[in-house]
């Protein structure tokens, strides 16, 4: 069994904005699988299907970013889900727009959802990091993340994350080392 879990901010006000992809990324991968429909499962909203014998439960937390870590808790304890079986997709203000990185544990990069979630259930999970840019001046950061994609933005966007969404079954049920996996999505995602 796996989470994939997609952090964002629920409501409309933050839809379509750069902290959000990773709401986005949930739910690109629930269309592309044909996963069940989003319900309420805690403090969630939770989407299901399996693929080759294996759930895959996809999970939005609807407690705002910087507490995401207890709905990850929760859902994990709810389906008794290694750690090491959680995948979680975030926005990167690090990393060039569009730019991909995919690792096992490491730092929060001052990432305040990861941060929260690494408190609750430790570093020893999968991260997709998506890249957002960052604002030229530093004390912009928060509304430029909270800020939304422009049109363009959003339809290269929408691309990337369907491209990812393509290898994200094969990533999660590759045995052992998941590195060609992980540089056949970075290729792709190359030149977006």
């Amino acid at each position: 069994m796996f989470l994939v879990v997609g952090l964002g901010n629920p409501g409309l006000t933050y839809l379509y904005t750069r902290h959000n992809v990773g709401f986005m990324f949930a739910d690109c991968l629930a269309w592309e699988l044909g996963a069940s429909d989003f319900k309420t499962k805690r403090s969630s909203l939770c989407a299901e299907k399996t693929v080759d014998g294996v759930k895959v439960i996809i999970l939005k937390p609807q407690t705002f970013m910087n507490l995401s870590g207890k709905a990850v808790l929760e859902v994990m304890s709810f389906f008794k889900v290694n750690s090491s079986d959680v995948v979680v997709v975030h926005d990167d203000i690090d990393l060039n727009p569009l730019e991909v990185k995919i690792k096992f544990a490491g730092g929060n990069g001052g990432h305040n959802g990861l941060r929260d979630i690494d408190r609750l259930i430790g570093k020893n999970y999968w991260r997709i990091r998506i890249g957002v840019g960052r604002p030229l001046l530093k004390d912009k950061v928060a509304d430029y993340v909270l800020s939304p994609f422009y049109k363009d933005e959003l339809e290269k966007m929408a691309l990337l994350l369907r491209i990812i969404t393509g290898y994200i079954v094969e990533l999660l049920l590759a045995e052992g080392d998941k590195a060609h996996v992980i540089n056949r999505i970075i290729e792709a995602t190359k030149g977006l």
